[in-house]
């Protein structure tokens, strides 16, 4: 009788797991902090507050070496830095409370990466503002740099527009012709025997190779631009995908032809599923090779774009502008190889186990 009754609850308990996310289970599993891992753990959240703290009394209290104009809006940046880390710091206690872990585990994962940070800030700003070690203006403090890019923002809006269209221009051309070519020498063999020659021997070449001739042979400098992303794109993604339906177990094709599928279903069904964590590898490699080329192309041929703002301001040594510029490109760089990123566990999500 016993043993009927507590079968009920075993049930109950299983279902109840099955709806649990990896976090959950990750946290049921985990043991109790010792009081030692606790005062590390906090140590460590605390620890970019504090390194803010110390970049900001560092840029505050020394002396500068050279004349700093409009001194207060690295003050302004470096406190609104201290302030969203704390504020997203509150964020993940109040979450984890509420026993949502996982913004909370990413602070403390991300902690010690805001840490370096504010101590890079600080040891950037003595060596340029404070003692002149790195000389300017050819190496400007970091205030230095925001207070051109507060200046000349609207160029510098107008020119990342400029430099995005050419960017995800050239960059969905060379995608989409790469994804066909891929996956048609993949899967054909026919198909392999022609390109395949193609593309080892312009493997070899660097993107960069090809700027003068594009740049002479093409209609225009934009055009030519275009060319030159979509062709270090279109290798990237043709190699990946390619490579990625190539090493597909052959026998779940035959699975696939015993019951009867098409070779438009074993092509879309089969291949090109198996072949996918490839075929994304591949088109985040072919943006990193589009952002190169397009920094190349930019600086020796269209009329705007960050990289030929780069260019233009370093002509006037105007070296503050010029890492302004710079940063913008690190930063949409980065936010475009995020969502790819983002993009690519989305897609392969059944590969986490199918993570909610």
């Amino acid at each position: 009788m016993s043993e009927n009754q507590n079968q009920p609850v075993q049930t109950v308990n299983a279902a109840q797991l099955g709806d649990l996310t990896r976090s959950e289970l990750k946290q049921l599993e985990t043991k109790e902090k010792t009081a030692m891992e606790k005062t590390l753990e906090t140590v460590t959240l605390a620890l970019p507050v504090v390194c803010g703290i110390v970049a900001l009394l560092e840029y505050l209290l020394l002396p500068n070496y050279a004349r700093n104009y409009d001194p207060f809006t690295y003050v302004y940046v470096l406190c609104a830095f201290i302030a969203a880390y704390i504020i997203y710091l509150a964020v993940g206690v109040i979450r984890r409370k509420a026993g949502n872990f996982a913004t909370y585990e990413k602070v403390h994962y991300r902690a010690p990466l805001f840490a370096a940070l504010f101590l890079f800030l600080a040891v950037y700003d003595y060596l340029t503002l404070k003692t002149g070690t790195l000389t300017q203006p050819f190496v400007p403090c970091m205030n230095f740099i925001l207070n051109a890019f507060l200046k000349d923002y609207m160029m510098l809006i107008d020119c990342t527009i400029n430099t995005l269209k050419l960017l995800f221009i050239g960059y969905t051309i060379g995608v989409s012709l790469g994804l066909v070519t891929g996956i048609t020498c993949g899967y054909s063999k026919k198909a392999r025997y022609w390109v395949d020659p193609v593309i080892k021997f312009l493997g070899p070449i660097p993107t960069s190779t090809w700027v003068p001739v594009t740049m002479v042979v093409a209609g225009s400098l934009f055009g030519g631009a275009v060319f030159i992303i979509a062709l270090g794109s279109w290798f990237a993604v043709t190699v990946a995908s390619m490579t990625g339906i190539g090493n597909v177990d052959k026998d779940f094709f035959e699975a696939a032809e015993t019951l009867g599928a098409s070779k438009r279903q074993m092509v879309f069904r089969v291949a090109i599923p198996h072949a996918m964590p490839s075929i994304l590898q591949g088109c985040t490699q072919a943006m990193s090779s589009s952002c190169v080329a397009l920094m190349i192309a930019e600086m020796l041929g269209v009329k705007s774009g960050l990289g030929w703002y780069m260019t233009w301001q370093s002509g006037w040594a105007s070296y503050d502008k010029m890492f302004a510029a710079l940063f913008v490109i690190c930063f949409i760089f980065t936010i475009v190889t995020k969502c790819l990123e983002r993009i690519k566990r989305h897609v392969l999500r059944w590969q986490n186990g199918g993570e909610k």
